[in-house]
This record gives C-alpha cells, sequence and structure tokens, in this order.
C-alpha cells in the first residue's frame, strides 16, 4: 500500500482484547473461516461495518443465482478495479481453491488480459462497467451481458457484490491491510 495515503489509527482487534459485540464477531469469523483475517480484525473496530459485510458477502453467496466460479469473478474483478491488494490475493485464492474458477480467467482478470470463455468474459467486462460508470451501463453494455445468458436480477446481485467490495476494498486502504499468510501465495505483484 501506498506511504502517500492515509492510514487510519486503529489496531487490530484481538480476541482476547475484544468488547462481547466483536468477540462475537471474530468467534464466528473463526468458525467460518479456520482463522480470523486481518481484514476482519481490522473493521470489528466498528461492529456494524463488519457486520453490513457480513450480511451482504452471505447474501450474494446465497441469492445471486452465480455458480461459485462466476462469484468469484465479480468479486475478483471489483477488488482488482478498485486496487485491494488484500480482497486481490484472498479473492484470487478463494477462486483457485474452493470456487475452482479456472485458473486462466483468474489471470487474465489479474493481468487485465481478455478472458477466453464468452460468457466470464461477459460477466467480468460488464462488472467493471458496472464499477467504472458508478452503475450507469449503457442499455447496448447491459444488453451484451444480458445476451451471454445472465438475468437482470444478476445486475442487482452485481450491485450488492460492489457494496460489499467497496466495504473491505475501502477498509483495507484506509487500514493499509496486511495479507494473511494464507493468501500470501496469490498477492499481485506490482511494479
Amino acid at each position: 500500500m501506498s506511504n502517500q495515503t492515509y492510514k487510519i489509527g486503529l489496531e487490530p482487534v484481538e480476541l482476547e482484547n475484544a468488547n462481547e459485540q466483536q468477540k462475537e464477531i471474530l468467534e464466528n469469523a473463526k468458525k467460518a473461516n479456520g482463522m480470523i483475517p486481518n481484514m476482519y480484525k481490522n473493521m470489528v473496530n466498528f461492529p456494524a461495518l463488519q457486520n453490513t459485510y457480513d450480511s451482504g458477502y452471505s447474501d450474494f453467496r446465497k441469492d445471486s443465482d452465480f455458480t461459485p466460479a462466476e462469484q468469484e469473478v465479480v468479486l475478483l474483478t471489483v477488488s482488482v478495479d478498485n486496487s485491494c491488494e488484500y480482497c486481490t490475493a484472498a479473492h484470487s485464492y478463494l477462486a483457485e481453491n474452493v470456487s475452482k474458477t479456472p485458473k486462466a480467467v483468474i489471470e487474465a482478470i489479474r493481468e487485465g488480459k481478455e478472458i477466453e470463455d464468452d460468457k466470464l468474459r461477459a460477466l467480468h467486462e460488464f462488472t467493471k462497467v458496472m464499477n467504472e460508470s458508478r452503475g450507469n451501463p449503457t442499455p447496448e453494455q447491459a444488453k451484451k451481458f444480458l445476451d451471454a445468458g445472465y438475468s437482470e436480477k444478476q445486475i442487482l446481485a452485481i450491485i450488492l457484490a460492489q457494496a460489499v467490495k467497496t466495504i473491505s476494498n475501502y477498509s483495507n486502504h484506509i487500514f493499509h491491510t496486511e495479507v494473511d499468510e494464507a493468501f500470501a501465495g496469490h498477492k499481485l505483484e506490482t511494479a
């Protein structure tokens, strides 16, 4: 993370110094992930932020009608587009090891190259359009997405993913969150 950006002075919250509300959130994170990600230790400084993230993330995973690989295309695209080193590493790891997203697709998103698979390319491109246009795609851009086999409901799911990634990406920026060891092998090397 750049030394030119503000770094918040709040310290990461550990289980041993967490209040009851924070402790419950951190324990749930540990149960769900087998660890407490650094991102959670930071966001839990403001429990409402962490709870909103958790709720939206869970709803996106459960209700988006995207496959797990498609979900990762959306989440990784937004993370890369928002220059979040932490979430880019985490979602690259999840894409490869949990969602079984094709490695070539992960690499294309990370490297800004074209995705070979037509449907995943349409999803990636439309997600970028939604992010870069601040939710104002042209009718032609939306038609291209819909013609690839996606639905208007899934446009709303992309908006939910953008909201969730804004929470995590921006909080990671402000905290300069260190990438967890579990995701370190997927850290995007920048020049």
